[in-house]
């Protein structure tokens, strides 16, 4: 059989994908990159939380990954929660009818094993599952590629996390404390390989690298989060959030009674609140916000930044990746882990205790040391980006053997 008589290869993507979360879709942008450049014969759609924002930007068909259009709403009326139940049944079928279409389905990145921020085990833990034990049913290779993961406390998501993982065909993972994790979760991950985050291998703005020099203080990125703790955070959620608000203010004060531009960066949708109370208490002209659409665009605002302050793991991201010395407001241990791996683990602060003063010293550190840290920036972006290399060749092997002639596709139902 040559390679023109076999059938397309069929690859559906799955995710909280087109739901506001520039860091969910950046993991997409950088899988259909893969695809697009080693796969260009493959049919790929996608089963997702924003349907309609991932087939306008991405020009690939999607499906609502839930039956229930109220999925992400509270249930607080019999009605409601009579439809949020019904969903969970209609989905175990919706989600093998599309699973069934398919050779393989790739989960891009995200911290889909882990519950660090508020997450319930019938929400995105049960999805998941059904994607995975469809597979493993019907068929169909699930991969989770560049996954994040976390130890889970709470029993119902944890046991869901945990036969998603054993039953998908490929596991990698963004982090060691993510495989580290699902091993503790009774997971065999001995052939499970770490790699860096997928967003490792989006293009870099050509504007990254050492500003020029000029004799005032270059404009200073703040990335902020609507920031409520975590999981096991949810009776001090709003303490978090204030004492959160509280240290970014007086850090977005302190930079501005110096002279310094900063600028306002999101990574979700749901962080424009956040950046609307800093602009309300910190009244500047030289306190901007930006409207970033996608980690491109984060990218580029960063690559303009002498400095940046950010709290989200994709923000974190984009600012290492531009080459940007970037202050960390660690709220879980990926981004400690990231933050060690790419040479500025001194330079991390709690998110949950923000200290407005101590953050103003390891700022002002962290501007001391900026040309070694960029020159370390640039030597571990080249590495992540062998190592994202290495893990698209070894998808291929696993995911695509219809690259050998001999290998014959099984046929849609």
């Amino acid at each position: 059989m040559t390679a023109a008589d076999r059938a397309p290869v069929r690859v559906g993507v799955f995710g909280l994908l087109g739901s506001g979360n520039l860091g969910n879709d950046g993991s997409l942008e950088a899988v259909l990159g893969y695809l697009r450049a080693d796969h260009p014969e493959a049919v790929v759609d996608a089963l997702c939380g924003g349907p309609g924002a991932v087939t306008a930007r991405f020009g690939i068909p999607a499906t609502r990954l839930h039956w229930y259009r109220g999925e992400y709403r509270t249930a607080s009326r019999a009605g409601a929660v009579a439809g949020k139940g019904l969903g969970k049944l209609v989905d175990v079928f919706r989600t093998a009818a599309w699973v069934r279409r398919h050779d393989v389905v790739i989960v891009p990145g995200m911290g889909v094993l882990e519950a660090t921020l508020p997450l319930r085990p019938w929400g995105f833990p049960y999805s998941l599952f059904l994607l995975c034990a469809s597979g493993r049913l019907l068929g169909t290779r699930i991969a989770l590629v560049s996954v994040g993961a976390a130890t889970i406390g709470n029993r119902p998501t944890r046991a869901l996390v945990r036969w998603s993982a054993r039953l998908a065909a490929y596991r990698s993972y963004r982090d060691a404390q993510s495989r580290d994790a699902m091993r503790a979760m009774g997971v065999d991950t001995a052939r499970d390989e770490v790699y860096p985050d997928l967003a490792f291998s989006l293009p870099t703005p050509r504007s990254s690298g050492s500003p020029v020099p000029s004799a005032a203080p270059g404009p200073v990125c703040l990335g902020v989060m609507d920031f409520h703790g975590g999981n096991d955070d949810r009776a001090r959620a709003d303490e978090i959030y204030r004492r959160y608000l509280d240290g970014t203010i007086r850090f977005v004060r302190a930079l501005v009674e110096e002279g310094r531009a900063v600028r306002l960066l999101t990574g979700d949708t749901c962080d424009a609140s956040v950046v609307a109370a800093i602009l309300d208490a910190v009244d500047s002209p030289l306190v901007t916000a930006a409207e970033p659409a996608s980690l491109d665009d984060l990218m580029n605002e960063m690559a303009a930044a002498e400095t940046v302050v950010a709290v989200r793991y994709h923000n974190l991201i984009c600012a290492l990746k531009t080459g940007t010395p970037v202050l960390a407001l660690c709220y879980a241990a990926k981004s400690d882990e990231l933050m060690t791996e790419m040479g500025l683990g001194a330079y991390r602060h709690p998110a949950r205790e923000v200290d407005a003063d101590r953050l103003l010293e390891q700022f002002r550190e962290l501007e001391k040391h900026s040309a070694e840290l960029r020159q370390t920036l640039t030597e571990r972006n080249q590495a992540a980006a062998r190592r994202l290399e290495h893990q698209f060749s070894s998808l291929t092997a696993v995911l695509f053997p219809a690259s050998d002639p001999t290998h014959t596709l099984r046929k849609a139902p």
